[in-house]
């Protein structure tokens, strides 16, 4: 396994509810652009789905495209994500997708985790190629 690190900057966040209880809990819905910056270079685009309490803190589950270099090699893949909003920052986990790769990234496997406090996240990805 290969580690890498780096960060990823937001550079578009649409987040809009689907639906809105009477005690301040809601689901809501994001639509995310990053660019990756490190061990990962590249553009990142991702929609996450929240649980939002009436505290203000979060579950998060998403389906993330990354586009561009890991390793020397270029392609895409696709992350699943999971994690926490506790009102001040996010944490969580994220796995490539079995077969998501594509050109240089094809047969790419690994997970990693990411802490995002505001528009900045460092992030980490363990990896290996099939």
């Amino acid at each position: 396994m290969t580690t890498a690190v780096g960060k990823f900057e937001i550079k578009d966040w649409k987040e809009m509810p689907y639906q809105e209880f009477g005690d301040g809990c809601k689901l809501t819905r994001a639509s995310v652009t990053q660019t990756f910056r490190g061990d990962i270079e590249g553009d990142g685009s991702v929609e996450w789905l929240m649980y939002y309490r009436s505290d203000g803190t979060a579950e998060i589950v998403g389906l993330q495209r990354f586009v561009g270099t890991l390793g020397g090699r270029q392609g895409s893949f696709v992350l699943e994500t999971r994690g926490r909003f506790d009102g001040v920052e996010a944490k969580g986990s994220w796995f490539v997708i079995d077969g998501s790769g594509t050109d240089q990234l094809k047969g790419v496997r690994g997970q990693g985790t990411f802490v995002a406090h505001g528009p900045t996240a460092q992030i980490t990805l363990e990896y290996h190629f099939e």
